[in-house]
């Protein structure tokens, strides 16, 4: 058994969502997500009569989707087996220790040729506030702290969805750039996001108000708007099938009965090799 400790502190990250729950949230982002998903599903021939919904913000989502199953995103997550024709994973994978483990769960609870549609941030998201942040620890302190968590590319998040045998697996992303007239105002809408540190190996004592004034001060001067300063967010979508009998299949190489020269109505003629190149 590993004695490694998780990335993400379970713990502390329900403190922050609880927070941001009570002082009034300003899920905006998730409104994003939401209306992503349902054009998606639009372009869906398809009707979906059993929905679960994973989420770190229950009363959210269920308000969106009231016919749904709300799922809390432990995990262990609570989906029954091959119960469900469409899981939505709503804007927590980024928070998952084992995001490989938590899609395989929700194609185990989909019928198959069932839908996954997984939102999350990605790996541009708050990249600015990570590189004045590390940057200003360098020159303050000499060295860096776990203080933003780490995003994975879309290249790589992607292959999660083969990793967990999803069929038909698809990976995009869109991006949303976002103005905070100060850090401190930055740091506020994190706070009502439920958005904030909640790494194991963030650091645990008080930051000296220098380093932020220090990290202010290089943001102004390299990620700066019209006086305001901007914040990228990434917001990916994994899109993937319970695989099924019915759905399309790749042929096999050599299995085609056409040339492609002919489809395209092209002439087909042999390149030269190395040796008769001069």
């Amino acid at each position: 058994m590993s004695n490694h400790a998780p990335l993400v502190d379970r713990t502390q990250l329900m403190r922050n969502r609880t927070r941001a729950e009570r002082i009034g949230g300003d899920f905006f982002l998730h409104q994003e997500a939401r209306l992503e998903i349902e054009d998606r599903l639009k372009m869906v021939n398809k009707p979906f009569k059993s929905i679960a919904i994973v989420t770190g913000f229950p009363a959210l989502w269920q308000g969106w989707f009231p016919k749904a199953t709300i799922v809390f995103d432990t995990d262990l997550l609570e989906l029954e087996e091959r119960r469900y024709d469409l899981v939505i994973h709503a804007m927590s994978l980024h928070w998952a220790n084992d995001p490989v483990g938590q899609l395989i769960q929700c194609n185990r609870s989909l019928v198959p040729d069932g839908l996954m549609i997984a939102a999350f941030f990605g790996d541009q998201t708050l990249h600015e506030l990570r590189s004045c942040l590390s940057q200003a620890e360098i020159e303050h302190a000499g060295g860096l702290s776990a203080r933003v968590l780490p995003m994975g590319e879309l290249r790589d998040l992607g292959g999660l969805l083969q990793r967990a045998s999803f069929a038909l697996p698809v990976a995009d992303k869109t991006t949303t750039k976002v103005t905070f007239p100060s850090l401190k105002k930055l740091f506020l809408e994190l706070r009502a996001m439920g958005e904030t540190s909640a790494l194991h190996a963030r650091p645990r004592k008080n930051t000296p108000r220098a380093l932020f004034t220090k990290a202010e001060a290089l943001y102004r001067k390299h990620f700066c708007e019209d006086g305001k300063l901007r914040a990228t967010f990434d917001m990916v979508f994994l899109t993937g099938w319970a695989p099924d009998a019915s759905q399309p299949k790749p042929l096999l190489p050599g299995s085609a009965k056409t040339r492609l020269a002919d489809a395209l109505g092209s002439q087909e003629f042999n390149l030269p090799n190395d040796t008769d190149r001069t």
